[in-house]
């Protein structure tokens, strides 16, 4: 059984706010906002994806917040998306100013062509380092998006 934790309300409302900017970014995916999705990241980021898993090299390494934009468009290619946070850890630093955590997500691509329809399917992991920059906001410095299996599938209505 888990100790019950003591926050200091501070500290409770910057646990709020980066679990808000985890799930933006989910929003922001599903609803094709790449300019709101690019704005929960600092100018000089660092976002990598690995497809083939941890332990692997990076397939995707961006490192400016305005080359992101191809990125999040390319959701575009998708009929629906749905993303689904799950659990999350968020470790604050001592300076209150930085935070590091992982959140698990799945996530659903259906797409259509020639009339049939097919969903792709994928088990996410999100291992973020967040900063809290001069305006109060937290935003992610980096993001490592792991790729842990996916399936696809025919889908039908």
């Amino acid at each position: 059984m888990a100790a019950n934790l003591s926050l200091s309300p501070e500290e409770a409302r910057d646990r709020i706010a980066i679990r808000q900017v985890i799930d933006q970014y989910a929003h922001c995916a599903d609803r094709r906002l790449p300019d709101e999705q690019m704005s929960l990241f600092t100018d000089k980021t660092n976002f990598l994806v690995y497809m083939q898993g941890e332990g692997s090299s990076p397939s995707q390494v961006v490192e400016k917040r305005e080359d992101l934009r191809p990125v999040f468009e390319f959701l575009r290619g998708y009929t629906h998306t749905t993303h689904f946070n799950g659990q999350s850890t968020i470790d604050i630093g001592p300076d209150g100013k930085t935070a590091s955590g992982e959140t698990y997500c799945i996530a659903y691509h259906l797409s259509e062509k020639d009339g049939h329809r097919q969903m792709y399917v994928a088990s996410l992991r999100y291992q973020d380092i967040l900063k809290k920059e001069a305006d109060d906001i937290w935003r992610f410095s980096e993001r490592k998006l792991y790729l842990d299996w996916s399936e696809t599938r025919p889908s039908n209505p």
